[in-house]
């Protein structure tokens, strides 16, 4: 989500938290974000927007940035699936033993760890992976209610190029809101497609996919933001979660979807991502200031990619690297100097 401009930039999320939220921490946390990002007060264009000044909005160290990341991002996936696969050969063999423990071991009743690891059980992969980035969002909404963080919270969890930290919050902001309906909205969209993707891509791949997402669609949005002259902050994790929507929209385009609200009219899963990008692209060329539609459309694009053709470019091609990496767990470091 973008928000419309620095000293409103919250109004909007505020607008939807009013109850738990007062005018005064409306205003000090605009006023924070203005300070941030250099703006004079009383000081603006034609059209009413502030100036900006000092802003260094250069795209290549955001661009080196995002590379690299989603580099380690896919080499830290394919690392890790190895692990696992090597975790659940021996989580099998426990698993047997542990099975005959239990049966002579008296079962003990009400047992209420028991009975979390009965609800966890019955959650399907995709819920149980994407329940560790909901609880990161919801720990993150909550930061944004301390009022001595919020210097730091606007630093590092809000997205723009005008931005002193210009690399670290396309990442963090990621997993930002400062609205609980804009967060209760996308985290129920990551919940309602998690388990299709994962059943797609797989524990690992998908998160490789998620975070690398995240970081290509704000790096979209600054982009855009550079060429319009736009510099209002972003933050939420509507781009990662449009790289969900149009991967699973791109590899089931005939799946039927519906609008929580509306669950008598279906569409198909290809015309609702067409409608989708057609809305984001009109948003951005048409300046919306609500959304942040460049980073949408970045999230959306990038999930189509990666369907039709990052799969086999990226990630069938990781055996060399898990290859070095089976080679330096097995083997392990080599002892002493002497010859063989």
């Amino acid at each position: 989500m973008v928000l419309p401009s620095p000293r409103k930039w919250f109004l909007a999320g505020v607008s939807k938290v009013g109850p738990w939220l007062g005018r005064g921490w409306e205003d000090g946390v605009a006023r924070l974000g203005a300070e941030r990002l250099g703006l004079r007060p009383g000081m603006g264009s034609a059209g009413g927007q502030p100036q900006l000044r000092g802003a260094h909005c250069g795209s290549g160290p955001a661009e080196a940035a995002g590379a690299q990341f989603t580099g380690c991002a896919f080499g830290s996936a394919a690392i890790w699936q190895y692990e696992s696969l090597k975790s659940r050969v021996q989580s099998y063999f426990d698993g047997i033993k542990a099975d005959w423990l239990d049966s002579i071991r008296p079962q003990k009743e009400g047992d209420f760890r028991k009975e979390i690891n009965k609800w966890w059980n019955n959650l399907s992969d995709g819920q149980r992976t994407v329940t560790g980035i909901i609880a990161a969002n919801v720990f993150v909404f909550c930061l944004w209610r301390v009022p001595s963080l919020q210097r730091t919270m606007i630093r590092y969890f809000t997205s723009s190029p005008a931005s002193k930290a210009l690399c670290s919050p396309m990442l963090l902001s990621t997993f930002s809101h400062f609205s609980l309906f804009h967060m209760a909205a996308n985290m129920y969209v990551l919940w309602s497609f998690s388990s299709s993707i994962v059943n797609i891509l797989g524990q690992e791949q998908f998160m490789a996919v998620y975070l690398s997402a995240g970081v290509i669609s704000n790096f979209v949005s600054y982009v855009c933001k550079v060429a319009t002259g736009r510099y209002g902050p972003s933050l939420g994790a509507s781009g990662a979660i449009m790289t969900v929507l149009a991967a699973v929209c791109t590899k089931i385009p005939e799946g039927r979807l519906a609008i929580i609200f509306l669950p008598m009219f279906t569409f198909t899963a290809g015309n609702a991502l067409k409608a989708i990008i057609a809305m984001d692209t009109a948003g951005m060329i048409l300046g919306w200031k609500f959304f942040d539609h460049a980073a949408h459309l970045g999230g959306a694009l990038f999930g189509i990619w990666y369907i039709t053709y990052g799969h086999e470019l990226i990630w069938k091609n990781r055996e060399p690297l898990v290859k070095i990496w089976h080679e330096m767990r097995t083997n392990g470091p080599k002892k002493g100097g002497g010859s063989k």
